[in-house]
């Protein structure tokens, strides 16, 4: 009688990725992951400590996989939006695994590296050393709550998508003049949230880089 097979920690990563593209960490455990796999928990346990551990790992391949051929190029400003935008769209391409790193962090290499860049941009911009760390804080924040609001959007069916655009066409192109007036007035060109939202990630990111810039003092 044959024995059970022994998975590796790379698959065992990859039926993870799998599992949750069909659900999210609320709903995942670790003796689901093994029941998909053919095994016991206790086997899994033996290459994570837990299911957080086990998440974060799944997370910072997504990170991995955002930093892969990435190159340094333009200012330092240019730097922090090409990177958020490589990670923003490796997240969409799994936007299950968003909200996980958003609530996880990660300590793997993924996310070292991607540390480390923003941190050398930060410290190409001129910011006084002492200054680095919490700026990059706020930009870790920012970019992790743009990416989860975006993966909030990817993870609708299509029939859910629509069903939020026919709300929005009733909610604000058919308002009440009388009781919103500035609603009425605005309606027309108010765009839905899941419109153009790359650019809106751009823009916003862009803004708090532009702010940042304007606090450096020349020395």
């Amino acid at each position: 009688m044959t024995g059970r097979r022994r998975w590796s920690t790379e698959e065992i990563l990859d039926a993870a990725a799998d599992l949750l593209s069909t659900g999210d960490a609320e709903s995942f455990s670790v003796r689901k992951l093994a029941a998909v796999l053919g095994t016991d928990s206790s086997s899994l346990y033996r290459h994570f400590r837990s299911k957080t551990e086990l998440l974060r790992a799944v997370a910072d391949r997504v990170l991995l996989a955002a930093i892969d051929g990435y190159r340094p190029e333009g200012d330092w400003k240019q730097r922090v939006i090409t990177l958020a935008l490589r990670v923003r769209e490796a997240f969409g391409r799994h936007p299950q695994l968003a909200t996980i790193w958003g609530r996880y962090a990660s300590g793997g290499t993924g996310s070292r590296m991607a540390l480390e860049e923003v941190l050398q941009a930060l410290r190409a911009s001129g910011l006084p050393d002492e200054e680095i760390p919490a700026h990059y804080h706020r930009i870790a924040v920012l970019i992790a709550a743009l990416i989860s609001a975006d993966a909030g959007i990817r993870t609708l069916t299509p029939e859910e998508y629509d069903q939020g655009m026919e709300l929005f066409r009733v909610s604000v192109l058919g308002a009440d003049p009388e009781r919103f007036p500035a609603l009425a007035h605005f309606g027309r060109d108010i765009r839905p949230l899941g419109v153009d939202r790359r650019a809106v990630f751009e823009d916003v990111l862009t803004v708090h880089l532009a702010h940042i810039e304007a606090a450096i003092r020349p020395r």
